[in-house]
């Protein structure tokens, strides 16, 4: 555990990309095989799941620290979160242990088997032998709740580094439905093949915000199609079993059985990339209608009737068992229209209409459109790119219209994590309804840190009540909330939900008395949701 802590503070206490990644490269070289296994598969979001409830912890750790409860709560909503918390207040190790990473994800998971008393009892054993990063990690693990700033990108440049693979390469061999339990180092970082594992799908290629319209060049050198409103999926038949993985590698075949289809309709070694949507008629439905069905992994009847989905094709990534990646993506999009226009009209799938259009004007035209037909915005392509790994600049752009807004009263704010865990950065909104206010939101994001510590001051001043971490402020702050959509929620006070909500900025030249109406909120709900 110790070279696996020493590794965390490096990551935990620099911002800079390359002295991350030389720590991981120096630490992949070095480590134990099943200790380099288990970081990957943490760093990669493959975490153990929770032993114990955070509830039971901070119970026990006052029992240790020998503290009141409210003592250790008071302390706990200072610190900003449980495992740093517990790292502080408990008395130094009576012993010390020499056991790896991997020991100690045995230990946890041996843990989880166990009933109260003993679990109690193995969870103050190990805190008693572990100095206190040690101790915070363990805490972490424990609750299923470690999480480390290190991108995907991130962490194939310096396995790259450490065992001189290409990065595409070892991108790919990171994806799939892989954990600890099912592969070894030498079978997941060192085999030759990637592709042995015929469910894994390819990287997904990401684009950024387009920057300057007029700096693309000549508008007949791209492609233009809607970005549509769904979940971005890579569907895959190899083998005879089909897979659909989600961009954040989520595997999400059994959720959308309607798929199945596709079996007997596209050849073997079929690679499709594209946008599960419910549909229905010739027209998607909004997302609300797809969020029900996000995180069923059985879904009743009646509801694959009321949100039936299609995978709207945009790409084609492997055609006939061969990778065709490389290949210009009009190349692509005309094979994929090929295979698209043998499939019945019946069956699950759609090619993404494209966008006609002969000026930059044109297209914009276009863009402004989006909502109307229940796109985001746009997806910019170029005509001879090939089909990258990860997010590039340069042959795609997304083009999203601009987010609705609302002006809104912050009402309540909690404490933030990391680095942010002693600044007040998760708040509360609400809008005006006659002479009182709804509250309809959280936004933890788009502020600066600056303003942030603005904000923290004035909330430690005013506090009005306390519930845990959480504190009830006056209702004088307005903010400009932007948000992507908004639907119908029944189980929110105001009747509505927003998808992406962040703060735009603090509207410090506004009074409470301007802020948005729960009547306004209504009617965009009628106008957009």
């Amino acid at each position: 555990m110790k070279a696996f802590a020493a590794l965390f503070a490096q990551l935990d206490v620099s911002t800079k990309t390359s002295v991350k990644v030389t720590a991981l490269a120096d630490y992949f070289r070095t480590a134990p095989d099943s200790d380099k296994l288990w970081t990957t598969a943490l760093f990669t979001g493959r975490r153990p799941k929770r032993v114990i409830t955070a509830a039971k912890l901070r119970l026990w750790a006052a029992e240790v620290a020998g503290l009141p409860d409210w003592l250790f709560e008071e302390s706990y909503s200072i610190v900003g979160d449980l495992a740093e918390t517990i790292a502080l207040v408990l008395p130094p190790p009576r012993a010390t242990s020499d056991a790896s990473l991997t020991d100690w994800i045995i230990h946890l998971r041996a843990l989880g088997m166990q009933d109260d008393d003993a679990r109690k009892a193995g969870i103050i054993a190990a805190w008693d032998r572990l100095p206190p990063a040690e101790r915070f990690l363990f805490t972490k693990l424990l609750t299923g709740g470690l999480r480390i700033g290190v991108s995907a990108k991130l962490m194939t440049r310096a396995l790259a580094q450490a065992t001189g693979q290409p990065e595409p390469e070892l991108t790919h061999k990171l994806m799939g439905n892989w954990t600890p339990d099912n592969v070894t180092w030498a079978s997941l970082i060192e085999a030759d093949d990637p592709g042995t594992d015929a469910s894994r799908p390819y990287p997904f290629y990401l684009a950024y915000g387009l920057e300057d319209l007029a700096a693309l060049g000549p508008p007949a050198d791209w492609s233009a199609e809607r970005k549509w409103d769904g979940i971005r999926g890579q569907f895959i038949l190899r083998g005879g079993s089909h897979y659909l993985w989600s961009r954040g590698e989520d595997l999400m075949t059994d959720r959308f059985p309607e798929l199945m289809q596709l079996c007997d309709a596209l050849p073997d070694g079929t690679v499709i990339d594209g946008e599960v949507l419910a549909f229905a008629g010739d027209a998607p439905l909004p997302f609300a209608a797809l969020q029900k069905r996000i995180g069923r992994k059985t879904v009743p009847r009646k509801l694959l009737a009321e949100a039936p989905v299609i995978l709207m094709a945009y790409d084609l990534l492997e055609h006939d068992g061969r990778d065709i990646r490389h290949l210009p993506f009009a190349d692509r999009r005309a094979a994929l229209a090929g295979l698209v226009e043998r499939v019945s009209t019946r069956a699950p799938l759609r090619l993404s209409p494209q966008v006609t259009f002969s000026t930059w004007d044109d297209l914009a035209a276009a863009r402004s459109q989006s909502r109307d037909v229940g796109a985001e915005g746009l997806m910019l392509k170029r005509h001879d790119s090939p089909y990258l790994a990860g997010r590039k600049k340069g042959d795609w752009w997304k083009w999203k219209v601009d987010p609705l807004t609302i002006d809104a009263v912050m009402i309540y704010a909690q404490s933030g994590s990391g680095r942010r865990a002693n600044l007040f950065t998760d708040y509360t909104f609400a809008v005006r309804d006659g002479d009182g206010l709804v509250p309809f939101t959280k936004a933890y994001s788009g502020l600066t840190d600056a303003e942030f510590r603005q904000i923290t001051a004035w909330v430690r001043k005013n506090t009005l009540q306390k519930f845990g971490p959480v504190r009830q402020v006056p209702p004088v702050h307005v903010f400009e909330i932007a948000f992507e959509g908004i639907n119908a929620s029944p189980r929110h006070k105001s009747g509505v939900a927003l998808r992406f909500p962040r703060m735009l900025r603090w509207r410090q030249d506004k009074p409470v008395a301007e802020a948005n109406t729960l009547d306004d909120l209504r009617e965009m709900l009628r106008l957009y949701g």
